[in-house]
This record gives structure tokens, C-alpha cells and sequence, in this order.
């Protein structure tokens, strides 16, 4: 199946007012992690064009920095991917504790990088754009049109940059997952 990149959402739709911002329920893991996930799969242009924004004025401050960083995380996050296939521990850890997973990567790339002297264009370039994601994914409610995009994504009729990256962190929502288990038990 081809990658296909999802549209840029309208910024009406992407920063729609304070009544669209919720709170999540920390309470309720899987729920939040649902809103997380659906979210980053119905905005990701959007969240990629923001965080462009930003790699840009970083890495027209600091060029060599801002791709010895991009590179180390890249590596850093690939080795801990085929680790965590390779390891059930791992696996297992990804699996539950997706957070915990990225900021293990975060961190041995924030130490590799420290090593060259690019703690700042790290923190600024890499890890701050993955933070603003993180909390607007957070605290953006779902409408139905995510809803359904997200299923057809999840179905596998589309396949999507975000998607796949979510695929290698064991990331997908819940009620999905137990529809697609439903499916290939169907096709058994």
C-alpha cells in the first residue's frame, strides 16, 4: 500500500477556540490515549508544518547542530524500535507505556547529543515541537470527521506517515484494534 500524506487541515479546524479544548481524563489512560493518537493521525500536516516552522528558524540559527540532532534522534529512536522488536521486555514496555518509551529515546538522544555540544538546538529544535504535539493532541477534542478518518486508517485503506510511525510505537486506538481483531478472526 502507498504512503499517502493526509490534507492540511483548515487552522479554523486546528486551533478552533477555547469551547474544542478540553482536559483530558487522566483517570482514564486508554481514553486519552485514543484522543492522543486520533488526533495525531487527523492533524499530522498540520503538526508537521508547525514543526517545520520551528527546524527552520533553528536550523537557519544552527545548521550543523539541527542535523546532528535530527540524525541522533532518528538513529536513537530507529535502534529502540528494532530493539523493542527484538526484546519482549521492550516490547511489552512500548506497548503500555508509549510515553515512557519516547522519553527513553528522547533522553539517550539528549545524552549523545550533549556529547557535541547541541543540548540547546536539541531542546529548542526537536523536543519542543514534540511537546507542542503532544499537548495540543492532548487537549483537542474529537469530532466525528476525525473519528472516521482515524477508522479508515486503522482498517488499512490508508496508510499515512503518522500512521506508520504510531504502527512502530504499538500505537493505535483501542476500539480499532478490537474491530481488527474481529476481522482477522472472521477471515480465520
Amino acid at each position: 500500500m502507498d504512503v499517502q500524506i493526509a490534507p492540511l487541515r483548515s487552522w479554523d479546524d486546528f486551533f478552533p477556540g477555547s469551547d474544542r479544548f478540553a482536559r483530558p481524563d487522566f483517570k482514564d489512560i486508554s481514553k486519552w490515549n485514543n484522543r492522543v493518537v486520533s488526533n495525531l493521525l487527523y492533524y499530522q500536516t498540520n503538526y508537521l508544518v508547525v514543526a517545520a516552522m520551528m527546524i527552520s528558524v533553528v536550523g537557519f540559527l544552527s545548521p550543523f547542530n539541527m542535523i546532528l540532532g535530527g540524525t541522533v534522534v532518528v538513529l536513537v529512536f530507529t535502534g529502540f524500535v528494532w530493539a523493542a522488536h527484538n526484546k519482549d521486555i521492550l516490547r511489552r514496555m512500548k506497548k503500555q507505556y508509549p510515553t515512557t518509551f519516547v522519553m527513553m529515546v528522547m533522553l539517550a538522544s539528549y545524552f549523545l547529543i550533549s556529547m557535541f555540544g547541541g543540548v540547546m538546538v536539541f531542546v529548542f529544535g526537536i523536543t519542543f515541537p514534540l511537546l507542542l504535539m503532544f499537548i495540543h493532541a492532548s487537549l483537542r477534542l474529537r469530532n466525528l470527521k476525525n473519528k472516521v478518518e482515524n477508522k479508515i486508517e486503522g482498517m488499512g485503506l490508508k496508510k499515512t506517515p503518522m500512521g506508520i510511525v504510531l504502527d512502530a510505537l504499538d500505537q493505535q486506538e483501542e476500539s480499532l484494534n478490537k474491530f481488527t481483531d474481529y476481522i482477522t478472526k472472521l477471515k480465520e
